[in-house]
């Protein structure tokens, strides 16, 4: 009988462990909850700390330092496309008359000077890998970039040629393109340096840069 008794204590106690540990698992892992909203609600107030600070200089610095968001449209595209910009930059559309209208990316003039940039696929990869038939060059995709040569601004045709098979007709391949620095932009990683060093180790204004290179883009 008192073999019984403490086999059945014995039991007891250990379903009374076994409620325990549940529970402190399922404290653990609401802390663990906690702590990773504490940790994404930090970073989001040192985000927002950030723009206060970069809102309070465009509004209280000096005048020479303060930039219109007309004159920087071709250069605010790193902002436009990243996902970590606040709201308030993001926001590409301009309320008219109770409905919205998307500003208009800046388009390059079709009167100056190109430079064509041509991306071909290497000798072995031009044959089909179906039938081993050599391809066919159909076609080439272009996207255009603003270079920046001192006194000078030229167009770069980035173009992809594209092959096809003429036998099937199935397989068709296009040339890769080097990652760009911002992609889809129409500055080229010249014109982007060029910006970089007169901002930050000439000290000239953003809004400076843009009219000095709407005014050579007029001259053409």
């Amino acid at each position: 009988m008192q073999n019984h008794s403490l086999t059945l204590k014995n039991a007891q106690l250990l379903q009374r462990i076994l409620t325990l540990e549940t529970q402190l698992s399922e404290q653990e892992i609401v802390l663990n909850d906690k702590d990773n909203l504490l940790v994404k609600k930090s970073d989001k107030i040192a985000t927002l700390e950030e723009y206060i600070r970069y809102m309070t200089q465009q509004r209280f610095g000096r005048s020479s330092e303060k930039v219109s968001a007309n004159q920087l449209g071709l250069f605010d595209e790193a902002e436009l496309l990243s996902d970590d910009a606040p709201q308030s930059v993001e926001d590409t559309h301009t309320d008219i008359a109770a409905h919205q209208r998307k500003q208009k990316r800046p388009s390059i003039p079709e009167h100056l000077p190109t430079t064509d940039i041509i991306y071909d696929l290497a000798d072995d990869e031009k044959f089909c890998p179906h039938d081993h038939q050599p391809l066919r060059h159909f076609a080439g995709e272009c996207s255009k970039q603003l270079d920046y040569i001192p006194a000078k601004i030229i167009v770069l045709n980035h173009i992809r040629r594209k092959y096809l098979c003429p036998c099937c007709n199935d397989y068709f391949v296009t040339a890769k393109k080097p990652a760009q620095p911002i992609e889809k932009s129409i500055a080229s990683p010249g014109l982007l340096s060029q910006i970089a060093t007169h901002k930050y180790c000439d000290g000239l204004p953003l809004y400076r840069q843009s009219n000095t290179l709407w005014m050579i883009l007029a001259a053409h």
